[in-house]
């Protein structure tokens, strides 16, 4: 074999990227998806705490929003509002940051450029499960405000007493692997259909695109990530430490297999539908305009 021929094998082997350039275009992305994200938890933070309450305890759509009224108007609905706003975005932050750093990084390579989309993907689910962990502190807080309302961090500042601050992690194994559950599935479709489905230049039908890829993103997320969600909140959210196995049987035993699987699994649908089509117009509207303010530096 030739020295010529090492170098080209060596040419093409190596990564045609600059890594700076890299983690500026995933910094962009992450930077784009928190703002999305802050706009987010403020239009649908009443359906986030509907929702919640129905992993913890049950019940329809209607009659949560009754009970949740009955609770303290409006207002009751955005208890928690503060770690909501710090959590969103810092874990939207994480997931499309994560995600677009690992797609950027395959398409550098000639050897993974080729892989299909879906496997493309998996990585950055891990690195965001991974993340979602180092923030479950501030979703505790906001979890047990959204369910247990004014009595909320009360109730977390016994168990405190009792278990110390490890407390305030209980759900981050099921808040993992619930999120590399969701956040597959969801970038993984998010991805394909953004890679199969014609672009258009046209911005209204652009909108209607992102809209249809990020409701469909969403659904499929939700419906396969949905009961992790369930056992995560009944274990935040119990007035004692509870192990995951005594999360499982407590519903089990108000609402067994259906509430395991079921329970504001509509509710999520509806959320993150719309959650998941606003995103996507969001993101990629605020990914555009960085990339664009970036190009002309």
């Amino acid at each position: 074999m030739t020295e010529d021929t090492n170098k080209s094998q060596n040419k093409n082997n190596n990564p045609t990227f600059n890594f700076k350039e890299v983690a500026s275009k995933a910094w962009r992305s992450g930077l784009s998806g928190s703002m999305a994200m802050a706009i987010q938890v403020c239009s649908l933070m009443w359906l986030r705490t509907t929702m919640n309450y129905q992993y913890r305890y049950g019940g329809t759509i209607v009659g949560t929003i009754k009970h949740l009224y009955g609770e303290g108007g409006i207002l009751r609905f955005y208890k928690g509002l503060a770690p909501a706003l710090l959590q969103g975005p810092l874990s939207r932050f994480g997931d499309t940051f994560a995600n677009t750093l690992f797609l950027t990084l395959m398409d550098s390579f000639e050897s993974t450029r080729k892989l299909p989309v879906m496997i493309r993907a998996a990585g950055g689910s891990v690195m965001a499960g991974v993340f979602r962990i180092a923030l479950t502190p501030v979703d505790t807080v906001k979890t047990i405000l959204q369910v247990e309302g004014k009595n909320g961090l009360t109730i977390l500042q016994s168990k405190i007493k009792v278990k110390g601050v490890p407390v305030l992690y209980h759900g981050a194994l099921a808040t993992a692997s619930a999120t590399i559950v969701g956040h597959y599935p969801w970038f993984a479709t998010f991805n394909l259909l953004n890679e199969k489905l014609p672009d258009y230049v046209d911005k209204k039908k652009k909108l209607a695109r992102r809209a249809f890829i990020g409701f469909c993103s969403s659904v499929i997320s939700d419906t396969i990530s949905n009961s992790l969600r369930v056992i995560k909140t009944t274990k935040q959210t119990s007035q004692n430490p509870i192990t995951y196995q005594e999360a499982v049987n407590l519903v089990l035993e108000k609402d067994g297999v259906k509430g395991l699987f079921g329970r504001g699994l509509k509710t999520r649908i509806l959320t993150n539908g719309l959650q998941g089509l606003l995103f996507s117009i969001l993101w990629k509207g605020f990914e555009d305009f960085l990339n664009k303010r970036s190009s002309q530096q």
